[in-house]
């Protein structure tokens, strides 16, 4: 069982810089891949960035490639995504889950959710 608190969200300016934070308690943080999820406004859920337990791969969707950079420390049980250049379509709550396997992109293969944080970015 993981128990996952997301932080960091708020109000920001297009072309501002968020740090999401997502904070693990509860069975071994390692065995976990990480994802981050977006619910925007009206939208269904989506596949935003993923990092693997060993932090040797990463993966992102293609509307954040180059702006998105997810990281983890396994010592202090935490994942962050770093957004910079946000954009209003970038306008969610953004959600991080983790699943025992790698490679899943579809919320069906993540077990463990969080209760999200909302991200609003202004035009």
């Amino acid at each position: 069982q993981v128990r996952l608190v997301e932080s960091g969200g708020g109000l920001v300016q297009a072309g501002g810089s968020l740090t999401l934070s997502c904070a693990a308690s509860g069975d071994a943080f390692t065995n976990y891949a990480v994802a981050w999820f977006r619910q925007g406004p009206g939208k269904e859920r989506e596949f935003v960035a993923a990092i693997s337990w060993n932090i040797q791969y990463t993966y992102y969707t293609d509307s954040v490639k180059g702006r998105f950079t997810a990281s983890r420390d396994n010592a202090k049980s935490m994942v962050e995504l770093q957004m910079n250049s946000l954009k209003p379509e970038d306008t969610g709550i953004y959600y991080c889950a983790a699943s025992e396997f790698w490679g899943s992109r579809r919320s069906e293969g993540f077990k463990f959710w969080g209760q999200g944080t909302q991200v609003t970015v202004s035009s």
